[in-house]
């Protein structure tokens, strides 16, 4: 395997030490479609054993990604929920976690719904003022979880304050990483612990695969967490490892794409008297765009803007031809959500608009079509 600490970000994400197969120079790695693997000699046990365990196929896509975010080991999962949960399994029954208030609506269902029920409480906090998120800590907090840009409000947080703050009182950090990969944004060298991907999106790239990964900053997280991964049995399983490393070589060439597009769109989304409020950390006017220019390489491919209202806002989803209307983002086809519906429904109305996600908010994920039929497509849609 070649040095790859040198090489840029693109290349990297097509030799990443495993993109030829050593036995046979194949060039694609191999799916292993095995279960369990023959013991040749029962004084030296092999690599791998059992596939819950460790795969093949599997363990070349955790080396792909832990080298792509700079961590020591990665890991995956069957889906963005699968890793994130097994994150918060590091925890303990009386634990107490600061979280981003408008994050994802699995993830606020997870700590609100599931964890209570181990005795694991949360306080949500607006993380872009760091004086609520130092004044949330308690004497039970052991983790922070972060999420920034924010789903589906893109608000930004200042991940290394809140990183020194954490070490200084010993407390764990993890970071969903999904709306900005680590192409543009790589967690770990701003002092992160765990940072979270949902696979689904933009590194899978093409709505086909359903997978979460999870990397690591330092070997002692890397055995907690094989630990987890090994005893809940949340393993991705071959098929999906094998499609996932092959929709992340592209990662960099459809992110590029997807957020020229984007910022378009916000563009012309503010310049409309007709929409209430365009959020995108590209835009001039946002309020976090110098922090996430600090931390960040770019600012993604999601744009959400509000509409007004909630009849308006599906009005839109009726009319539009293009996007698709679905769950999900970060696809090589445009994705157009209504969050309050979809993403967030578990969250309770009222819990919603505290945070921003009003009934008339739409969150689009922009694809790789041209632009300028995306625009026409949403202006008669919008008329």
């Amino acid at each position: 395997m070649s040095d790859l600490s040198n090489r840029k970000f693109a290349t990297k994400l097509i030799h990443f030490g495993a993109e030829v197969d050593a036995a046979t120079g194949a060039s694609s790695v191999p799916i292993y479609q095995a279960s369990t693997f023959h013991h040749f000699d029962l004084e030296n046990p092999p690599e791998f054993d059992y596939t819950r365990s460790g795969n093949p196929t599997r363990q070349a896509l955790e080396d792909y990604i832990a080298k792509l975010e700079g961590g020591t080991r990665g890991f995956a999962f069957s889906s963005g929920m699968a890793a994130i949960s097994s994150a918060f399994m590091l925890l303990s029954a009386g634990d107490h976690v600061i979280c981003t208030e408008d994050v994802y609506g699995g993830t606020y269902r997870l700590l609100t719904t599931i964890l209570t029920r181990m005795n694991i409480e949360t306080t949500f906090v607006d993380m872009t003022n760091l004086d609520a998120v130092y004044a949330a800590r308690k004497e039970n907090t052991k983790a922070v979880f972060l999420e920034t840009p924010s789903n589906p409000t893109l608000k930004i947080t200042d991940i290394a304050a809140i990183t020194a703050w954490a070490k200084e009182h010993d407390l764990l950090t993890m970071l969903d990483n999904t709306f900005m990969t680590p192409y543009h944004q790589r967690p770990i060298e701003l002092g992160v612990d765990i940072v979270l991907h949902s696979a689904t999106k933009f590194l899978g790239g093409h709505s086909d695969v359903l997978a979460g990964l999870t990397v690591v900053a330092n070997d002692s997280l890397g055995r907690r967490v094989k630990q987890l991964q090994n005893g809940l049995g949340t393993v991705l399983g071959m098929q999906d490892s094998w499609l996932l490393m092959r929709g992340m070589k592209t990662l960099k060439a459809r992110m590029e794409q997807s957020e020229e597009s984007a910022r378009k769109l916000a563009d012309w989304l503010s310049s409309r008297s007709d929409i209430e409020q365009v959020y995108y950390p590209g835009l001039p006017n946002h309020p976090g765009r110098e922090i996430h220019e600090k931390q960040s390489l770019g600012y993604g491919a999601v744009v959400s803007f509000d509409t007004g209202s909630g009849e308006r806002a599906k009005k839109v989803l009726s009319q539009v031809k293009i996007p698709l209307v679905a769950v999900s983002l970060g696809a090589v086809e445009s994705i157009l959500s209504y969050p309050a519906m979809m993403s967030h429904a578990s969250m309770p109305r009222e819990v919603r608009h505290q945070r921003g996600i009003g009934d008339g908010l739409l969150r689009f994920s922009v694809g790789l079509e041209d632009i300028e039929d995306l625009i026409e497509d949403l202006e008669q849609a919008l008329r």
